[in-house]
């Protein structure tokens, strides 16, 4: 018969689940089908008898039941490998970290993930974007979107192929939002890669900003983009590294001694943007 959980593992479990803490996703997958940790009750003893004396009671337990014990075990037994296969699923996904599942909880992330600046954040290779612009994750995707976060004049100085220019907030939320992508039919994924120069603050700001607009339009945890990744090392080293993949082969950094008036107007609207949508 299956063992029941310890009380230290289960208030473990308890802490990881309660609402707030990271692991508030993890409620989605528990099921009341799943066996409680409480043995049921015991029955009640008979009256005594030379079959109940400790010495034979011991005897009895180290060897084979009667026919009437183990008829008696039969249905338990029979329901032993459906319970164990729902306790392994539930103990695969209450050890999967939930910082490894998407927003919505539903499923892992699809691309392998570097370490990055934000722990909050998914950081991607420039390999591993090249390898989604070349057609190798075709199959699981359906749609994906560069997001390019730098100045109009960085973007046209050089930038990833088929990466759309969206510097703003209110560019990103009218481009991602007001007309969101729908997933294909067949379970395929959306997912959204954002990048500036470097990826270490226009980028990674954008994407945080696409998920709390996200999350403020749906119930929790449902959202139009739950997968989105940060490239690490942004544009400049997907360059250096990947320029095949850029268009026009060319990088032109932010500051730029000839876009000097350009970087103060837009670094002006940036702030702007952000405070007129924090009021919002």
């Amino acid at each position: 018969m299956e063992k029941p959980v310890s009380t230290p593992v289960m208030k473990k479990e308890e802490a990881k689940l309660r609402p707030g803490k990271r692991g508030r996703g993890r409620q989605l997958f528990l099921s009341p089908s799943v066996p409680g940790s409480v043995a049921g009750p015991l029955p009640k003893p008979g009256p005594p008898s030379d079959r109940d004396s400790p010495a034979n009671a011991q005897r009895q337990s180290r060897g084979a039941g009667s026919p009437e014990q183990e008829a008696s075990l039969e249905p338990e037994a029979r329901l032993e490998p459906c319970r164990s296969a729902q306790l392994q699923e539930m103990e695969n996904l209450l050890a999967n970290d939930d910082q490894e599942l998407i927003g919505d909880f539903s499923k892992p992330h699809l691309l392998p993930t570097v370490e990055g600046k934000d722990p909050g954040l998914k950081y991607i290779s420039p390999g591993t974007l090249a390898a989604v612009l070349s057609g190798n994750y075709s199959s699981f995707i359906g749609s994906s979107v560069v997001v390019d976060c730098r100045y109009p004049y960085e973007y046209e100085g050089g930038h990833v192929k088929g990466a759309v220019n969206l510097p703003l907030q209110r560019d990103v939320e009218e481009f991602l939002l007001e007309r969101p992508i729908v997933p294909q039919e067949g379970g395929k994924r959306v997912i959204i890669i954002f990048h500036c120069e470097l990826s270490v603050e226009r980028g990674p700001k954008m994407c945080k900003f696409l998920r709390e607009r996200d999350r403020s339009r749906h119930e929790y945890p449902q959202l139009h983009y739950p997968e989105l990744y940060v490239l690490k090392g942004g544009y400049r080293e997907f360059f250096f590294q990947f320029p095949g993949h850029c268009e026009p082969r060319d990088y032109r950094p932010m500051e730029h001694p000839a876009f000097k008036e350009e970087l103060r107007k837009f670094r002006g609207q940036s702030r702007r943007g952000r405070r007129a949508l924090s009021i919002l």
